[in-house]
């Protein structure tokens, strides 16, 4: 199935930094077809690096990033639901972000884009769906980022949202969890072509980029699927070099992630998401669960991974307590799996039975109501 990338406009959005951003963009996708009511809309979120491309085909020949999980017969079966994915407000893959032509200068916004956070995200693709004449979603799915954004659709927008599917995430991100993209801030700050965020008609921060992607890339895996996929095996060589280049396969390994991903993201916009990212928090400040969730009557689906050290278990636990203590309707499972944080990516055979079950008796109480 080759999909085609649709961009929608719109006059305006007001931002939590209290900016307004006028115009603004939203680079969108979707599958299936909506039906005669209106009532099987799935909205999915991508995680930090992603973007619209979920599923099928690009013109390019590129899968989308979670092809696994979306399509006919597959847990968001398009045959049944109709799936939107909408690249991230601050993103470089269609959506208004610092690589954007500001209409003011004619040039891009580099850092004069307004910082952005995880609701305003949301209150975009809030637009987009209100835009397509979608009263109520069906559900909000998504990992990692992804699960952020379907948490605060949940609590921002509980009359539309008839379920939510956050998965590997966290309604906060730790000190931890700040301080790995606060290294990965760094290294790009740090790479002189840089330049304060006015490189775009000069040479991008290439080095940079590729040492924080380099970095983030170590977090999504675990020690064991590290061990399994490299170990200490060399690089096309029987010992020691005995200098600073590529000796061991998992160096090589990061060194080709960090090159690739320097060509298809934009150094500016790594940074503005990861700041929304360590923004984010499900209570403002408050760190009352209880009362974030207080007016929400939405069903939850809560999945996390074992090996998933990133975004650990205890994370999404403590969502799952706060919502039973409110009688939520939430279902938890922590599955198995030693691929780490990518495990939502990658390891879909369990997940794909939770998510099929789930979206089923959703979609079978919502039409008996």
């Amino acid at each position: 199935m080759v999909v085609e990338t649709q961009i929608a406009k719109f006059d305006s959005i007001p931002l939590d930094c209290g900016a307004t951003l006028a115009p603004v963009e939203i680079a969108y996708e979707t599958y299936g077809k909506l039906n005669h009511t209106g009532s099987n809309a799935i909205l999915v979120g991508h995680a930090f690096t992603g973007d619209a491309h979920a599923a099928g085909v690009s013109h390019e020949g590129k899968p989308g990033w979670w092809d696994n999980m979306i399509g006919p017969g597959k847990a968001f079966d398009t045959d049944r639901y109709f799936i939107i994915c909408s690249n991230v407000l601050g993103g470089c893959q269609g959506t208004s972000g610092p690589g954007s032509v500001n209409p003011a200068t004619g040039k891009p916004y580099a850092m004069s884009f307004p910082v952005i956070t995880i609701r305003d995200m949301v209150r975009l693709q809030k637009l987009l769906v209100d835009s397509l004449g979608i009263k109520r979603l069906l559900s909000v799915a998504g990992g990692s980022m992804g699960g952020m954004q379907a948490l605060e659709w949940a609590v921002s927008y509980p009359e539309m949202v008839r379920s939510a599917i956050p998965i590997a995430t966290t309604w906060r991100h730790s000190a931890q969890q700040i301080a790995f993209n606060e290294v990965g801030r760094q290294a790009i700050m740090a790479d002189p072509d840089w330049s304060q965020g006015d490189y775009y008609d000069t040479k991008p921060p290439a080095r940079g980029l590729s040492v924080a992607r380099m970095v983030g890339h170590i977090t999504y895996m675990s020690d064991e699927s590290m061990r399994e996929k490299f170990g200490r095996r060399l690089r096309e060589k029987e010992k020691f070099g005995f200098d600073f280049g590529v000796d061991f396969e998992v160096e090589s390994y990061l060194r080709y992630r960090g090159n690739q991903f320097v060509s298809r993201f934009d150094a500016n916009s790594y940074l503005y998401i990861t700041k929304a990212e360590d923004y984010f928090d499900l209570t403002n400040g408050t760190g009352r669960l209880v009362d974030a969730f207080s007016s929400v009557d939405t069903r939850f689906l809560v999945i996390s991974f074992t090996s998933d050290w990133l975004y650990p278990s205890y994370q999404s636990q403590e969502i799952v307590r706060v919502l039973r203590r409110i009688n939520g309707d939430v279902a938890y499972c922590d599955l198995q799996s030693n691929y780490g944080h990518d495990a939502f990516l990658v390891d879909v055979a369990e997940q794909t039975e939770l998510v099929r079950g789930f979206l089923d008796s959703t979609a079978r109480a919502t039409e008996a109501a």
